[in-house]
């Protein structure tokens, strides 16, 4: 093999590339660095494509490198998991058993384990894997507009620069390039006649606490919505809390101490204060991590966590600035619920013991003084495309001909409002528990079509969405995972890389080639049967 003549003959091509990327120009150009996004840029690359990455954030990776590192795929098909979600896994492991560490979980077995990592060890190989397939990746590259002819997208506008592309992903949470596109698309949740959701609408799986939410004075207590849901039936505005994905530990050789609130009112939380007094759950959930790490989530089951319920309904529509004070107004909170747990009279001391003693760990997120960078954003913006996932999709139908990727996940909400009642007691409203198949821990495996990333074509042609995607509230709460997002990233990428090769709109890609192109990269298309009660 010659590799001085290899090396000479591809500087041609490698010259093109960087050109390319010295001008803001590509193939394909994705906006936000999400696992979908991540991996969409990554199959795209790999199909042959010129691809930038464009994150709005100095953070790269969304939750799968911003905290969430107790993978919830154990909850889903893992043999319907390959590609880049396979390769992440047993990259994530090799990189442990690489410097003599133990694997922390066998990536090459699909059964219903935990599957845990550190959040450093999740970054080195996300970057690893952009580097590698050649993903020109800019950070800090915030969108403010998009410039188009008739349907197309000519480029994108973001505050340090214009970018264009032949073909554009959306890889954001919120489905920000989408909404800017002008593609039609809607927030919050359906009434339960729209798409014939069971779980649509008002949902009340969690007990009334026999507790007031009102002050002396009438008014509504802090933390607490309203004190009317609406109609059981009726959808409203209000999407699933946020929270973060707090990575702890309490080996005080790696413990930075717990940041005190800027600011700490003990009256905040007097409605947790009754909660406990009525012996209702109050807390958060804590996975033990690799390196002596744990991963603090918001409890699904409890009735106060971590989730700053109702603070996240603004979110989509908010600018940088806007963003940047919800996020703010998140970590307060987060603070202080932290601080109210290890401090208040009305916690009893077997909770606060549990809580007592972490910290922050010194080996993750420096740049943001070792809190998580990334915002649990659960659920945000759904666009109106060519087919509508909805819960018929996910339990009656899931069969589809034109899929691109396979999700599994239970279709599962968190709470999206906290209702004081007027005849007396608490409720918190919006929570769906995990609804899987019976008998098993896992959900229905479902096909996601091809149409479901697709806008409608008069509305846009060169643009592929694949986390906003074309879904209900009830659908997108088992859409909303990581291992979910990345195999649909996958899809869209290869699509994406596609259309630019072809020249073609989107929605004309031939759906035979491209799942020809699925397979070569791993992408499993086949339905599973239903498991096995246990």
């Amino acid at each position: 093999m010659n590799i001085s003549r290899r090396f000479f003959s591809a500087l041609p091509f490698l010259a093109s590339i960087v050109s390319s990327f010295a001008q803001n120009t590509a193939d394909v150009i994705v906006y936000g660095s999400t696992p979908g996004g991540f991996c969409s840029a990554i199959a795209a690359a790999r199909e042959g494509a010129s691809v930038i990455l464009l994150e709005p954030t100095a953070h790269i990776g969304g939750l799968s490198t911003g905290g969430l590192s107790h993978c919830d795929s154990n909850q889903m098909r893992r043999e319907t998991l390959m590609g880049l979600f396979d390769e992440w896994h047993r990259r994530v492991v090799k990189d442990y058993t690489d410097r003599g560490l133990p694997a922390p979980y066998d990536a090459a077995k699909k059964d219903s384990a935990k599957w845990t990592f550190e959040p450093h060890v999740a970054t080195r190989v996300t970057n690893a894997m952009l580097k590698e397939a050649g993903v020109a990746v800019l950070t800090n590259r915030y969108l403010k507009s998009v410039t188009k002819d008739g349907p197309r997208i000519t480029s994108l506008v973001t505050k340090d620069g214009a970018f264009k592309a032949k073909v554009f992903v959306d890889g954001s949470y919120e489905g920000d390039l989408m909404a800017a596109a002008g593609v039609e698309w809607t927030i919050g949740r359906e009434g339960r006649a729209e798409f014939g959701e069971s779980y649509a609408g008002k949902q009340y799986p969690k007990a009334k606490i026999n507790i007031s939410g009102f002050d002396d004075a009438g008014n509504l207590l802090p933390l607490v919505a309203a004190s009317d849901a609406g109609p059981d039936e009726n959808g409203d505005k209000n999407i699933m809390t946020y929270s973060f994905r707090l990575c702890l530990t309490r080996d005080p050789k790696n413990k930075v101490p717990m940041p005190k609130p800027a600011k700490y009112d003990p009256t905040r939380f007097e409605i947790a204060r009754r909660m406990l007094q009525a012996g209702t759950k109050v807390g958060f959930d804590l996975y033990p991590l690799p390196g002596s790490k744990i991963d603090g989530n918001n409890s699904i089951h409890g009735q106060f966590s971590l989730g700053l319920v109702g603070g996240c309904n603004t979110w989509h529509s908010a600018d940088e600035a806007g963003r940047a004070k919800i996020w703010e107004e998140h970590k307060q909170y987060t603070l202080e619920f932290i601080h109210f747990l290890n401090t208040d009279a009305a916690v009893p001391k077997q909770i606060r013991s549990k809580f007592a003693g972490l910290g922050l760990c010194k080996d993750e997120f420096a740049s943001t003084d070792h809190f998580p960078p990334a915002l649990y954003v659960r659920e945000s913006r759904r666009m109106k495309g060519m087919a509508v996932i909805s819960q018929k999709d996910i339990i009656d139908s899931p069969e589809k001909e034109d899929a691109i990727a396979i999700s599994s996940f239970p279709i599962d909400s968190h709470d999206c409002q906290r209702i004081a009642q007027k005849g007396g007691g608490v409720i918190n409203e919006g929570t769906i528990l995990p609804v899987r198949v019976p008998g098993t821990g896992l959900g229905y495996a479902y096909h996601v079509p091809y149409r479901s990333v697709l806008p409608k074509a008069h509305q846009c042609n060169n643009l592929l969405v694949p986390i906003a995607l074309s879904s209900t509230h009830v659908s997108i709460s088992s859409l909303r995972i990581e291992g979910a997002w990345m195999v649909i990233g996958q899809g869209a990428g290869v699509a994406a890389a596609m259309a630019a090769k072809q020249g073609v709109a989107v929605q004309n890609v031939p759906y035979p080639l491209l799942r020809e192109r699925l397979l070569a990269q791993g992408q499993v298309l086949v339905l599973p049967p239903l498991p096995q009660k246990k």
